[in-house]
C-alpha cells in the first residue's frame, strides 16, 4: 500500500486533541473520516506528536496508507474538500517509503508558544494566544529559560499522568522572543527538542511567566528543576497559545 506524508495545520479549539476519541471530536478522527470518503474502509493514521485539547498546529506531520497510487497534490486537495468546514487543512502531501513513519522517523519537534500582555480583551486573537494583563520582563524570562537547556531529569515539568518511560530529555532550544507591536507586549517562546514529555512546554512557559512577573527568580527555576518534584513546578499555562510548529526528519519528505 503506498504511503503518504501529510503536513497538517489545525485550530485546536474544537477538538479534544489530536488522538482519536470514542465520543469527542479529534483531529485524527477528522482526517481519518475524510480518508474514508476517498477509499471507503477503516483508516488509521499516525502523527509526529499527539497534541492536547486546545493546542494548535502549523506544521504537524502524519502519514497514511492508501490502496492505490495518488498524485500527492490531488490527495491533499481531495482531503481538504472533505475536511470542510472543520478547521483542519492538509498543507502538503508527499509520497514516502513504505517504512517511513511520521513519529519514529522524526528527529526533532519544534513548538511555538504565544503570550500577549494586554489589559483590553483580544478581539482578533482570542483562543490563539495566552493573554495576561501585567507587564513581563523578557530578559528575566530568557535567563530562567537558559537554566533549562541541556539534558536533565524533567520530572518537575511533566504531567503527573505522563506515560513516558523516562523523564530525562535534552532541551536544545528555549528562546524568548519579544515582538514589537503598538497595542501590546507579545512574547514568543521557541522550543526545540527531539521529543517532549506530556505538558512539558506548557509547564515551562507557565513557570517562566512567573519569572517575568517578578514572582520567581531564575534561581528559583534551577531549584525547581533540581527538585525533580511535580509540586515544585510553577503554574501550567493554558493550551490556546501553544502550536506544534515543525517536525524535523533526516530526509524531509516535503523538500
Amino acid at each position: 500500500m503506498p504511503r503518504y506524508a501529510l503536513q497538517v495545520e489545525y485550530h485546536g479549539a474544537p477538538f479534544a486533541g489530536w488522538q482519536r476519541q470514542a465520543d469527542q471530536p479529534s483531529v485524527q478522527g477528522a482526517i481519518e473520516a475524510a480518508l474514508a470518503k476517498l477509499e471507503p474502509r477503516a483508516h488509521t493514521i499516525a502523527a509526529a506528536g499527539r497534541t492536547d485539547a486546545g493546542v494548535h498546529a502549523t506544521h504537524q506531520v502524519a502519514h497514511c496508507d492508501m490502496e492505490r497510487e495518488w498524485d500527492p497534490f490531488r490527495l491533499s486537495e481531495a482531503l481538504n474538500y472533505h475536511l470542510k468546514p472543520q478547521p483542519v487543512a492538509i498543507v502538503r502531501a508527499a509520497r514516502v517509503a513504505d517504512d517511513w513513519h511520521a513519529r519514529f522517523s522524526a528527529n526533532e519537534r519544534r513548538y511555538l508558544f504565544r503570550l500577549v500582555v494586554r489589559r483590553a480583551p483580544l478581539v482578533h486573537e482570542g483562543g490563539l494566544v495566552w493573554q495576561v494583563k501585567n507587564p513581563l520582563d523578557g530578559g528575566a524570562m530568557q535567563e530562567g529559560a537558559n537554566r533549562l537547556l541541556g539534558r536533565h531529569d524533567f520530572t518537575t515539568f511533566r504531567s503527573s499522568i505522563c506515560q513516558a518511560d523516562s523523564p530525562v530529555r535534552t532541551l536544545d532550544e528555549l528562546r524568548v522572543q519579544e515582538i514589537e507591536r503598538p497595542d501590546a507586549q507579545e512574547f514568543r517562546f521557541h522550543v526545540r527538542a527531539r521529543s517532549f514529555l506530556h505538558n512539558q512546554v506548557r509547564s515551562f512557559v507557565g513557570t517562566l511567566e512567573r519569572v517575568g512577573a517578578g514572582s520567581w527568580t531564575p534561581d528559583d527555576v534551577t531549584e525547581a528543576l533540581e527538585a525533580k518534584e511535580r509540586s515544585a513546578c510553577g503554574p501550567v499555562c493554558p493550551p490556546e497559545g501553544l502550536y506544534l510548529a515543525g517536525v524535523g526528519y533526516e530526509d524531509d519528505p516535503f523538500v
